[in-house]
């Protein structure tokens, strides 16, 4: 049996964070899939984190709840260490994994009462529970079906009640809404707010920016396995003055237009340009709008599109990254969307 942690210096802050990871690192070999990740997340609130396919949040996930070891790094989750206290952080978590866990043979109430049983509930005590979730899960009257005539999202409403059958204090949602159709991942959202309303702490992953700035009350910006910004959605935009100008193109633009617009184009700061997309921040969107038109006819650059809008989560990204977030996404590109090697694994599974 393990020793408990010792008690932290400063108690009554590790009290108030349900998750505190410090300088995590995991390594499959030649890649490093977490370079030194540092988070902090509060009890009792949604917390998101935010990044494109391959960011290293999944990672992040399977070591904060002990389904892999960090290479370098510590963390505490629910109060304990995920290294000298697996089992204990285990008891005190939900894991709710992008592939579904439920046994689509049986019931959703039978995966339900399969799962207290397994956490040693009484037969009795794990049909209430059960009967309580499936109510609160808006899945009362389709209990009794087998859950492989569910749809994608009771599947996931059935995955998130099974990892709340043992009253976790921290619940884990790994991109929960994936796949899902915007009428059902707005009913997800509904049931993520009132788990939280009851002062659950719920990590969510999600490369949603909307999810995101819907749901979290504060969130965590990962890129190529660091965080490289936190704090609430409202703050972190706050930190972007002005409005954001997204120009397209019809053709490519040549190498040296963003100084030329900078040098033109009064105010305008941040300019980016990527293929036909001319990105820039500017005080005054509507007032700048007219001279960045001009300065590109002057070129001779022809515009297809042009927008103006208050700061997004998307330029929350670019500021700190230098990439468009739909674009990191859909690249993939980071050092964690490389497959781990059979030694790697064999080693993750120890």
């Amino acid at each position: 049996m393990p020793s408990p942690s010792p008690p932290p210096a400063d108690a009554d802050a590790a009290r108030a964070l349900a998750i505190d990871a410090r300088g995590l690192v995991k390594r499959y070999g030649a890649v490093e899939a977490l370079r030194g990740l540092d988070l902090q997340v509060p009890a009792g609130s949604i917390f998101g984190l935010l990044g494109p396919n391959g960011a290293g949040k999944s990672t992040t996930v399977k070591i904060l709840t002990t389904l892999a070891a960090p290479t370098a790094g510590t963390a505490t989750v629910a109060g304990a260490d995920i290294g000298r206290e697996p089992q204990v952080v285990r008891t005190r978590i939900g894991v709710v994994s992008q592939a579904s866990g439920t046994d689509i043979s049986l019931t959703g109430r039978e995966n339900l009462v399969l799962q207290g049983r397994i956490h040693g509930q009484s037969k009795a005590e794990a049909g209430a529970r059960a009967d309580a979730l499936l109510e609160r899960m808006a899945l009362a009257g389709d209990k009794d079906r087998v859950v492989r005539g569910y749809s994608g999202g009771m599947r996931r409403r059935i995955d998130i009640g099974t990892a709340l059958m043992h009253a976790p204090q921290v619940l884990f949602l790994d991109e929960p809404t994936t796949g899902l159709d915007p009428e059902i991942r707005a009913e997800m959202w509904q049931l993520v707010r009132g788990l939280a309303d009851d002062g659950m702490t719920v990590l969510l992953t999600t490369h949603y920016l909307e999810e995101a700035d819907q749901l979290a009350a504060e969130l965590a910006i990962v890129d190529r396995g660091r965080v490289v910004a936190q704090g609430s959605p409202a703050a972190l935009k706050a930190q972007l003055q002005g409005d954001a100008i997204v120009v397209e193109l019809v053709d490519p633009a040549p190498a040296d237009v963003q100084d030329a617009l900078s040098g033109i184009v009064t105010g305008l700061d941040e300019v980016t340009v990527d293929g036909r997309t001319v990105r820039a921040r500017v005080e005054h969107g509507a007032t700048a709008t007219p001279q960045v038109l001009q300065a590109l006819e002057t070129r001779s650059l022809a515009v297809a599109s042009i927008t103006v809008s208050r700061p997004s989560l998307d330029d929350v990204y670019l500021r700190h990254t230098g990439r468009a977030f739909h674009e990191a996404d859909q690249a993939g590109d980071d050092a964690t969307a490389t497959p781990p090697t059979a030694a790697a694994t064999a080693e993750e599974s120890r």
